[in-house]
């Protein structure tokens, strides 16, 4: 089975483990567009997005303030099994039904969540580390839905940086960064 949720994520995963594969462990302390944040905090909190967005398909509570240190050895091949199961987490139809209880969204919000995170912490990386990076066109989509629905609360709750205002050629993933605080023309 799938839901929209995972069949986002089915094409968001593939494109962001890429990345997280290809940084070099040279790179770990390098500055990322997401402000606070070094390349090896990024992995670190782009693994518990993949771990905690897992337990709240199931409807469990996460803890996003426990930090625990994924870089340990295999953490490449670690972080790609749990994205794997991020989307088998997000193919049962029950993971979008209802609201979280403990976010009090609607499920289908909370799923869409993941491949925004995905996507743009996945640019973050790239841009920081010099790698490609293209996300697909309908998780691009999707993420300017979240932002319709989630962008003002989001800035309100500190999980979105300011906007950055984009121009009239920009694309759409440019608009998209721009929107969730990021400068798509930053550069370390």
């Amino acid at each position: 089975m799938s839901t929209n949720t995972s069949k986002l994520l089915a094409v968001a995963v593939p494109r962001t483990v890429a990345v997280v594969r290809a940084v070099a462990d040279d790179q770990l302390d390098l500055p990322t567009p997401c402000p606070d944040f070094t390349v090896r905090l990024l992995l670190g909190h782009l693994y518990d997005v993949v771990v905690n967005f897992q337990a709240l398909a199931a409807r469990r509570e996460v803890d996003w303030s426990t930090k625990t240190d994924h870089l340990t050895p295999g953490w490449r091949d670690g972080f790609a099994a749990e994205a794997d199961r991020l989307v088998e987490a997000w193919a049962d139809p029950a993971a979008e039904e209802g609201v979280s209880p403990g976010m009090g969204l609607p499920q289908s919000t909370v799923g869409l969540m993941g491949p925004f995170d995905l996507t743009v912490h996945g640019w973050d990386l790239a841009r920081a580390t010099g790698l490609p990076y293209e996300p697909a066109a309908e998780v691009v989509a999707a993420g300017h839905h979240l932002m319709d629905e989630m962008g003002p609360m989001g800035r309100q709750m500190g999980a979105f940086g300011p906007e950055v205002p984009t121009g009239p050629g920009c694309t759409e993933l440019d608009r998209l960064l721009g929107r969730a605080g990021r400068d798509p023309d930053w550069s370390a």
